[in-house]
């Protein structure tokens, strides 16, 4: 393919992503060797915690040839999801309610996601005339966002999350691996954070040792969704109404103000988990949060996780009537890490903390 069809190839590619809902679309070669330093050092640090799955797959991770051999471009792909409607602040500030991180609110963005990139991949080698294409959703070892940072997407922050000037942070990231040598987009190799720590300064738990830098092990999102044990006592005071992830380092973003609502629908909130009081989400039994969860990137972590995670929310709410009352049924449930949690928070009220 001669240099002016693969660059029209290229724009072709734009296009049809965009038609498929994407936002953007940016094509990267696959030099990720500074990367690899950084995420080497990450691991040594031990930052990654049980995710023993960052540390499993070797060079893989940063060297897109060993994981798919042949491959010589990426397509990095951004779809918005943050919903309208919704006001997290507001959520955050009635510690009585149940903060869940906004990417989950709706169904499990990870099919869709996977299902459209497969599409513009059958249409790229029907276009091409053959060529090999493997698509990814944050489910294989792939480095996204330094991808993404290097097909042009934006710039990976102080808070490691991927930042464009236009929209700011909230959206999703997807990968084509191919063996299509089309022209590549230029990487963002400058860094637009300037001076400010506002997503540092903000963080619960304080997680990041310093700019760029994040000990998973302190994070919200990982002690919600990845730690399956006990949450470490000295922290669950900090955790807040947080059960479900943790957003504080992008709300507070200035970049954010610049950020755009989506309009698909998978991505609206269900069951108006966007702001449900912490009580009601408590009593749901087994069954219910099956139900409720059926699609949803919530149905991760398991009902045993789920009541972990909200027993620690009411531990840090006022104390009143029903939340005690709720407590008090869930103190002989058959999980030991749940009746930790509930024992704990049952003493926080009788403390008065």
């Amino acid at each position: 393919m001669v240099a002016a069809q693969s660059a029209a190839l290229a724009g072709r590619i734009r296009e049809w992503a965009r038609e498929l809902g994407f936002q953007q679309l940016g094509i990267s070669d696959i030099d990720l060797s500074a990367h690899e330093a950084y995420l080497q050092k990450w691991l040594d640090a031990g930052y990654h915690g049980e995710m023993q799955w960052m540390a499993s797959h070797g060079s893989k991770r940063s060297r897109p040839q060993e994981l798919v051999p042949g491959t010589c471009r990426v397509l990095s792909v951004r779809m918005d999801y943050l919903p309208g409607g919704t006001d997290p602040e507001q959520v955050l500030a009635s510690t009585d309610r149940a903060y869940i991180s906004r990417y989950t609110l709706g169904r499990d963005y990870h099919k869709l996601l996977r299902k459209r990139l497969a599409t513009l991949a059958r249409r790229i080698s029907d276009e091409a005339g053959g060529g090999a294409y493997r698509a990814f959703v944050d489910s294989a070892p792939v480095l996204e966002r330094a991808l993404a940072e290097r097909a042009g997407l934006g710039w990976i922050a102080k808070n490691t999350m991927l930042i464009n000037e236009r929209v700011g942070s909230w959206f999703f990231l997807g990968e084509i691996y191919t063996d299509l040598p089309l022209p590549t987009d230029d990487a963002r190799t400058e860094k637009h954070c300037g001076s400010c720590r506002a997503c540092l300064d903000v963080c619960p738990t304080d997680a990041f040792t310093g700019p760029f830098q994040l000990d998973a092990r302190r994070c919200i999102s990982y002690l919600t969704i990845e730690h399956k044990g006990s949450i470490d006592p000295a922290l669950r005071p900090l955790m807040g109404n947080r059960i479900f992830g943790c957003d504080d380092c992008q709300l507070v973003c200035p970049w954010n103000k610049f950020a755009q609502h989506t309009d698909e629908a998978d991505f609206q909130p269900r069951h108006g988990l966007d702001d449900i009081d912490l009580v009601s989400l408590f009593l749901w039994d087994e069954a219910t949060y099956e139900a409720r969860t059926e699609g949803s990137a919530l149905r991760r972590i398991g009902h045993e996780r789920w009541l972990r995670n909200i027993a620690v929310a009411l531990g840090n709410a006022p104390g009143n009537p029903s939340i005690l009352n709720a407590l008090e049924r869930r103190r002989g449930h058959p999980s030991g890490l749940v009746r930790e949690h509930v024992e704990w928070a049952i003493a926080r009220h009788s403390s008065g903390s």
